[in-house]
């Protein structure tokens, strides 16, 4: 039985199982229409270079075991020198608040299934649950119909949250290949302030597929950012959807780092609706062997006076493929519009490669955009002038291509973040270089 059938045979359990019914109409609408749209194939535009075959075909459990023995010393090593954050720890689907750490005050946080089954967030739960999401993507709609674990956090009006906040999702003691429907709800109200990073993290070798769904409200005044570290095994897949909406004077960044996973696909889009809006989309992705990490970005230009930035580093290594399709829109009424958007990408095999195709759509007249995409290999020069001075070829590539990628972390603003995401920089080149000294 592939997934498809696994997906039709076990809804209705679903649905039984669970506590809160007041969804069960969307959820089955949601089913049903990604029943007749069926999974992307190659030959649909959207995923002319990704082949999901491999996915497809395998059999999964919808309802993965409870039971696991992660201990405290096992996230531990998970974290990025943050005591000083917050964390929030989903083990198999279930939030554990033993492993968890959360100190912040006056904000509605909760696991999104408990969200689901309090009565007094039903009226939140109306104004945003899938209300910017994209209803004609196969992987949203399969997300709708079974969602129910994930991570939701309302921040009100002109409170920061000083601590950023780490979400884990792990899989543990699963006998047979697990399939997750993580959703994330994100509100940040008038003047907030908000930092949350995530990640994901398969501790079995059963193959485990997350589709994940997010969706960003950035009120005005308010700033969100969004960190996703994707530094997972050879036995995951992700298929990622964020979808952040701004209103006028916010500012919101999705960061995202890829370092690991099977197959990984990032879908993003930003929406503008109001005047003097920054959003910023940066990503790493450095993969080996077979590899494939897949970016797909959108920013919706509706609105003038409102710039976006979109700045991808990829390096690619043995048998590994990257893609990058990066689009900006931009509506006839969204003058004075800046657009940046660059994709860049180093070879480091023969075997490795990238299809990138950047794009910009433009109805207004007085605006400034920008795109374009690079691919080649490390300077020739630069390398020899390095050595030259005693630095071994293999410190002298990873001191390039950390240069290289080192403008995509630019707007990081939580130090310790920067500080691991460039440790993983240098454990993926196999380099010893002391990042720390940098900062």
């Amino acid at each position: 039985m592939a997934l498809l059938e696994n997906i039709q045979t076990n809804h209705a359990t679903f649905l039984e199982n669970l506590s809160h019914r007041f969804l069960d109409e969307q959820r089955k609408c949601s089913l049903q229409k990604f029943e007749e749209k069926g999974f992307p194939t190659k030959k649909d535009e959207e995923y002319k270079y990704t082949n999901l075959r491999e996915i497809t075909e395998k059999n999964y459990n919808f309802f993965p075991k409870e039971a696991h023995h992660i201990s405290k010393e096992q996230i531990a090593e998970l974290h990025l020198g943050e005591e000083h954050f917050d964390w929030i720890v989903f083990v198999n689907g279930q939030l554990h608040k033993e492993l968890s750490k959360i100190s912040i005050e006056n904000v509605e946080l909760l696991s999104f299934n408990f969200a689901l089954n309090d009565p007094k967030h039903k009226d939140v739960f109306d104004q945003y649950f899938n209300k910017i999401v994209d209803e004609n993507l196969a992987f949203t709609n399969l997300n709708t119909a079974y969602c129910k674990m994930g991570f939701f956090l309302k921040v009100p009006k002109n409170v920061v949250i000083e601590k950023p906040i780490h979400v884990f999702y792990i899989s543990q003691n699963q006998d047979e290949n697990t399939i997750y429907n993580t959703r994330n709800l994100l509100i940040a109200e008038e003047g907030s302030k908000i930092e949350v990073i995530e990640s994901h993290h398969n501790f079995d070798e059963t193959f485990v597929l997350t589709n994940s769904v997010t969706e960003i409200f950035t009120h005005q005044n308010a700033k969100a950012d969004w960190h996703k570290i994707q530094n997972d095994s050879n036995s995951s897949y992700l298929i990622d959807h964020t979808f952040a909406k701004q209103e006028r004077d916010s500012l919101t960044t999705v960061n995202t780092f890829s370092f690991g996973g099977k197959l990984v696909r990032n879908n993003l889009d930003f929406i503008h609706n109001g005047e003097n809006i920054n959003s910023f989309m940066n990503g790493i992705t450095i993969i080996n062997d077979e590899q494939l990490v897949d970016h797909h970005t959108a920013v919706h230009h509706k609105t003038p006076h409102c710039e976006s930035y979109q700045n991808y580093k990829g390096i690619y290594k043995g048998k590994s493929h990257g893609v990058f399709n990066g689009k900006v829109f931009v509506d006839k009424i969204a003058q004075k519009t800046n657009a940046y958007q660059q994709n860049n990408n180093i070879l480091l095999d023969e075997g490795a490669s990238i299809d990138t195709k950047p794009q910009l759509e433009i109805f207004a007249d007085d605006v400034k955009c920008s795109h374009g995409c690079t691919v080649g290999q490390l300077n020739e020069d630069a390398l020899f002038y390095l050595r030259a001075r005693g630095i071994s070829k293999q410190k002298a590539m990873g001191m390039l291509l950390f240069a290289f990628a080192n403008d995509a972390m630019e707007n990081i603003d939580i130090e310790p973040l920067k500080v691991k995401i460039s440790k993983l920089i240098a454990e993926k080149l196999e380099v010893d270089i002391s990042f720390e000294e940098i900062f």
